[in-house]
Parts: C-alpha cells; sequence; structure tokens
C-alpha cells in the first residue's frame, strides 16, 4: 500500500453497505488522512465510528466533495446519478456501488481479482462502478476457469439474502420471524410477499422481457467484465430468508474438455476463491460460512452429465463484504497504489 495518505469520504454512510465500507477501510488499513461521512438529510447528526473515533454525519450535498481524494458511494442509483458527476467535477475519484454508472461505456466495471486494469479508465468521468454482488461472486469463480477452458454459456440460479435489500429488509425478515413464531400477524413492507420461510423469485423490477432487472444486470455485467460478449448467460434470481450470504447454482459449459478435478485445481490457486468441497463429509459452502469474510466459496463441484463440457458448482458469499464494500475498497487500494 502507498505511503500517501488520502481524504475519503462515503455516501451512504448510515446503510448496510456504508457502514461496512467504513469497517472495511478500517480492517484493510487503507491510508485514510481524513474521513467524511455522508448521508441523507434525516441521518444528518448521526455518528459513526472509525478507528475509535466518533464522526459526524453530514447531510449530502453537491459541495461536499470539495478536498475529497476518493469517494465510495453507496446511496442508490439516483442519489449516485445526481451526486456523482459534482464529486468528479471537484477532482474526487467516485466509487459508485449502484447500478447506476456500471453499463455506461466511459465508465469501468472492476472486480479486482479478474479485471484490475480496468482501473485506468477512471479517468474518463472520474467514476468507477463497482458490480452487483451477486455478479462479484459468480465471476471471481468463473474467471480462471474461463481463461483456461473458454466458457459457452452460464446458467445460474441465485439464493439471495435479505441484506442485499439494506437495513429495512433485515428488520422485516427479523420481525416477520418473531411473529410467526409467536402466532402474530405479519407486516409487510419491503417486499410484496412474505419473506419469512418463503422464497421469492423477484428481485428488482420486471422488464418487458419476463426477466428482472437484476437478472439481466448479471448477463450484462458479466460480458463487460470479462470483456468476452460471445459468453452466453441465463439467470434467475431468487430472495431468499437469510440476513447475510448469497448462494448460486452455476452451471457452465465450456469449449474444452473439462473436469471437475481440474476445476477444483484452478480455484484452489484463484486469487479470493475458497474450495469447501467435500460432501462425504458434508463439507460444502453456506451463507453462515461465507458472512463475516471476504472469500468466494466454492463447492459441489461436479460434471454437468447431460451435455459433453458441463459442471456444475455451487458459489456462496458475503453480499455485504466482498459483495459490495470489500470490493470497492479492494478497487480504492488499486486506485491508491497505482494511479493517485
Amino acid at each position: 500500500m502507498t505511503a500517501k495518505a488520502f481524504h475519503v469520504a462515503v455516501a451512504g454512510a448510515t446503510g448496510a453497505v456504508g457502514d461496512q465500507m467504513i469497517r472495511c477501510l478500517e480492517e484493510r488499513k487503507f491510508p485514510v488522512k481524513s474521513l467524511k461521512a455522508l448521508a441523507s438529510k434525516r441521518s444528518a447528526g448521526r455518528m459513526v465510528r472509525f478507528k475509535g473515533e466518533a464522526i459526524p454525519v453530514e447531510e449530502l450535498k453537491e459541495d461536499s466533495f470539495k478536498g475529497i481524494d476518493i469517494a465510495l458511494f453507496s446511496a442508490g442509483g439516483g442519489t449516485s446519478t445526481r451526486f456523482a458527476p459534482h464529486a468528479a467535477k471537484d477532482g474526487c475519484v467516485v466509487i459508485d456501488n449502484s447500478s447506476a454508472w456500471r453499463m455506461d461505456p466511459d465508465v469501468p466495471l472492476v472486480i479486482p481479482e479478474v479485471n484490475p486494469h480496468a482501473v485506468a479508465d477512471y479517468t474518463r468521468k472520474g467514476i468507477i462502478a463497482n458490480p452487483n454482488c451477486s455478479t462479484i461472486q459468480m465471476v471471481v469463480a468463473l474467471n480462471p476457469i474461463h481463461r483456461r477452458f473458454r466458457i459457452k454459456r452460464i446458467v445460474v440460479s441465485t439464493y439471495q439474502a435479505v441484506s442485499g435489500t439494506g437495513n429495512k429488509a433485515i428488520h422485516e425478515l427479523f420481525d416477520q420471524t418473531r411473529a410467526m413464531i409467536h402466532f402474530l400477524d405479519v407486516k409487510r413492507e419491503v417486499y410484496p410477499h412474505r419473506i419469512a420461510f418463503n422464497c421469492l423469485p423477484h428481485i428488482d423490477v420486471f422488464l418487458e422481457n419476463g426477466y428482472t432487472k437484476e437478472e439481466m444486470k448479471m448477463v450484462h455485467e458479466t460480458h463487460k467484465i470479462m470483456e468476452d460478449r460471445s459468453i452466453g448467460v441465463t439467470a434467475t434470481t431468487i430472495r431468499v430468508p437469510v440476513f447475510f450470504g448469497h448462494g448460486e447454482s452455476v452451471n457452465i459449459e465450456t469449449a474444452e474438455p473439462v473436469s471437475p478435478d481440474a476445476v477444483r485445481s484452478i480455484l484452489q490457486n484463484a486469487p479470493g476463491v475458497k474450495v469447501v468441497d467435500d460432501p462425504s463429509q458434508n463439507r460444502y459452502p453456506m451463507p453462515i460460512d461465507a458472512a463475516g469474510q471476504d472469500l468466494t466459496l466454492v463447492g459441489r463441484i461436479r460434471k454437468d452429465e447431460s451435455i459433453e463440457n458441463g459442471i456444475n458448482m455451487w458459489v456462496v458469499a458475503d453480499n455485504i463484504r466482498k459483495g459490495a464494500a470489500t470490493n470497492a475498497v479492494q478497487i480504492a487500494e488499486i486506485l491508491a497504489d497505482k494511479y493517485l
């Protein structure tokens, strides 16, 4: 890490991801000279903690980024669309966690283990996009396989934790679970149906093609990050009653002959990946294993016996950490080391 220190801002500092961004900056010893916590007007005046100090939350405004070197945004697409250009105009590099800038051709979409070189393109708009949480863990696992065997097609079904929707969804699952255990009425505010003891095949809005926006994010983001639009990708995304940790059932078809042992060997040496794959001992990745850590866990690696070059696997990661906050801080580390 560079010896230089940086003035850093976190926009959306009181949300689930913003709070984790601040923790990751501290955990990873990012060289912070000063930290500015930003949020909506209703959150202004609250306190967040960084390195043992209480930092007051300020209202996010267009001039909030004067003198700031790097800003981590996790405040929603509308907020990023409005404020990120103002930050960039003031000389601040924005690392944005929303979907607002991901498919902009002038904005790099970065997973440090996959395409760190793309960070260099931040100069086009002063903005770097953080991919969708479900895309990050899948591509971290699949990219090393693609580089060796060339993946032709990906079929993915996700099982996504409620924390992906934010703090209100976490509280809703908790409150609904408690209500059902005590035979009380269940209230719904965040999701269109009860999430406790249920699964919702509905994440984000439905599009004209019958897919949800979340599903199409996985398609388009995978192509951009892996720099290969020839890969066929189809996704079904499901919300499940889990607090932290997304699971994904991933099926791939490769151009070159592939075996489960070859995939395990590649992934055991892949950056950011941990293989947990011993069904005889009931060892396979679970959300409770991934929660609180930054590795992408891969298991249930087996041959797809319905096609010639097919592999099935199960991929799990902490959606708030590697799926959002940690990935953003890792991007900031590359930026600080090589470009600022």
